[in-house]
């Protein structure tokens, strides 16, 4: 399994519509080959910055979707709300075991 951080700064005033447009792309990533479990954060300090943790099998499986149709499509729709490019990061466990 992978971890994908995505991170967003909207553009001011914007905030409804790109909650829809986010919303909407999220129940259609339920539905992809891969996709395991997300969920979307907003900065406790700054209302505009968001940060989306998604999980994935794999990172091919992450990557498919990155670069699909359908994901590109809804990107057209989100970025004009953004003030810049959002940032991805994947993420791979290490195999460490975890804390504690």
């Amino acid at each position: 399994m992978i971890r994908v951080i995505i991170e967003r700064r909207i553009a001011e005033s914007l905030e409804q519509v790109y909650e829809q447009r986010a919303r909407a792309a999220l129940r259609e990533a339920v539905d992809i080959p891969g996709f395991i479990s997300g969920e979307t954060l907003q900065d406790a300090k700054n209302p505009n910055h968001r940060v989306i943790l998604s999980n994935w099998r794999s990172e091919q499986h992450w990557y498919r979707w990155q670069n699909s149709p359908q994901r590109r499509a809804m990107m057209a729709q989100i970025r004009p709300m953004l003030e810049d490019e959002e940032r991805v990061l994947v993420l791979r466990h290490t195999g460490q075991s975890d804390w504690g």
